[in-house]
């Protein structure tokens, strides 16, 4: 698990007292240590204080943040007083991830000359210097708020994953495994419009991935058998689906490393059930749980979802169909797929199944693959992507996974999302031309998503 990383920035105005710079060095020091971060720390004795107030203390910060360039996701901009602009302005000039902007809150009955801080005032300043030099800044949600708070903890955990979506997004590699199922036109996409966001698209074909499962390292193909028999219990299936499964999974993992892709979507039907009598359901599953973003039926944008989700979460994320009403209930909405669910997006150990929809259209052993488990119950982050009019567009919206159990017969991997007033959600999908895919994220990350899509990205996003 990546572990999230803060440079450090205290502004000073010099006629305020020295002694709240020191002491909001180490509060905020001790509020990324409570909260598991990591942060970067400028030497104390190199500044006045240990904070920047001139143009020539914010050189040396800016030389700071060049010495430690790649080992920080975000900087904290604190102000313990007002904080002049100045050294600001020369020490923020090269930045080029997200900034947290915080100020220390005045206390009543401490409002004199010796203990009195301006922040507020000067948070309004900062920020006007910042938009006026078009860098990006995030703020809290409480204007002025003490490191040590519960408030600003929460600001620290959205802002933490704003800085890994924005740092796991600015530039990466997506694989189409295959192309668009005919029947789908719901995934298709405009692959220069997700160029233009440094977005790179890399398409292989589905005769070269055949090709290449006739031939795999014997060594690579044992090893991958054994990994994949301990993910989920292969029953009395034929051991040559367990064999077929794993040679894809080879496959797609050389993919993987020869075109450094960060997430893949697959051509899941109708080929690989024809020929090898298998569905690649597991393999998904199991690349989501090692952090590459895998979506099904070449859902190339939902792909680029679920890495943002995956990002923001720091936790293995999967995609779902939105599928069915739960009876007369309007706030809940049956979401569903075949089992490309991450073991640890599962509350109890899963099993192999077929693909009742494989069986039914190709016959019996034609769809051996899917991962059945039931999925895990709380909060969760929902969010879907498209291209349109050469726009990258995506929403979100936060509910809960329930405790509502599924009839036995209910096939694949499902359960109960609720959120109040479930019907505007897929109201508002249906009338944006949203598909009916989701990526699912553990735990509400739906603030901190908008924030790197809107603020940093430049990508259109709705919070539903």
């Amino acid at each position: 698990m990546h572990k999230t990383t803060f440079a450090l920035y205290f502004g000073n105005r010099g006629f305020f007292p020295g002694e709240l710079i020191a002491s909001a060095r180490q509060e905020m020091v001790e509020a990324c240590e409570k909260n598991g971060y990591g942060y970067l720390i400028m030497d104390e004795s190199l500044t006045r204080f240990g904070a920047v107030e001139t143009i020539t203390e914010g050189a040396l910060f800016a030389e700071f943040l060049e010495e430690h360039k790649g080992e920080y996701d975000g900087i904290i901009l604190s102000l313990p007083n007002f904080g002049d602009e100045n050294g600001a302005s020369v020490a923020f000039k090269d930045v080029n991830v997200p900034v947290l902007v915080q100020a220390f809150p005045d206390e009543i009955g401490n409002m004199d000359f010796a203990h009195r801080r301006d922040a507020m005032c000067g948070k309004m300043a900062m920020c006007n210097v910042l938009r006026q030099l078009k860098i990006k800044y995030t703020l809290t949600k409480e204007f002025c708020v003490k490191p040590s708070s519960d408030s600003f903890a929460e600001d620290l955990r959205l802002f933490a994953a704003t800085c890994r979506v924005v740092g796991g997004m600015k530039q990466f590699n997506v694989g189409a495994i295959g192309a668009r199922t005919t029947a789908f036109k719901t995934v298709r996409y405009d692959e220069i419009a997700f160029q233009n966001h440094r977005v790179n698209i890399e398409t292989i074909d589905m005769s070269r991935v055949f090709e290449e499962m006739t031939c795999v390292d014997t060594e690579k193909l044992k090893a991958k058998k054994q990994k994949l028999a301990a993910l989920s219990d292969f029953g009395t299936y034929p051991p040559e689906k367990l064999e077929n499964i794993a040679r894809l999974a080879v496959v797609m993992d050389q993919l993987i490393e020869e075109l450094n892709l960060h997430a893949v979507a697959v051509r899941c039907w109708d080929e690989l059930q024809k020929k090898f009598g298998i569905a690649p359901c597991l393999i998904l599953g199991d690349l989501n749980e090692r952090g590459i973003a895998a979506a099904c039926e070449l859902d190339v944008t939902n792909a680029v979802m679920m890495r943002a989700l995956n990002l923001a979460s720091n936790h293995p994320v999967m995609l779902l169909d939105v599928n069915n009403n739960y009876g007369s209930d309007v706030n809940k909405v049956i979401f569903f797929h075949c089992g490309p669910a991450p073991v640890s997006m599962m509350r109890e150990e899963s099993h192999i199944e077929e693909h009742l929809m494989f069986r039914k259209s190709y016959g019996e052993g034609s769809g051996v693959g899917i991962n059945k488990g039931k999925l895990l119950t709380g909060d969760v982050t929902v969010g879907s992507f498209k291209t349109e009019n050469g726009a990258l567009c995506a929403f979100v919206t936060e509910g809960k996974f329930t405790e509502d159990e599924l009839e036995k017969e209910f096939f694949g991997c499902g359960a109960v999302f609720e959120k109040k007033n479930a019907g505007e959600m897929l109201n508002y999908m249906a009338k944006n031309g949203y598909r009916h895919h989701v990526g699912i994220a553990k735990g509400n990350f739906g603030a901190a998503i908008e924030e790197a899509f809107n603020n940093y990205l430049g990508y259109e996003i709705d919070f539903i």
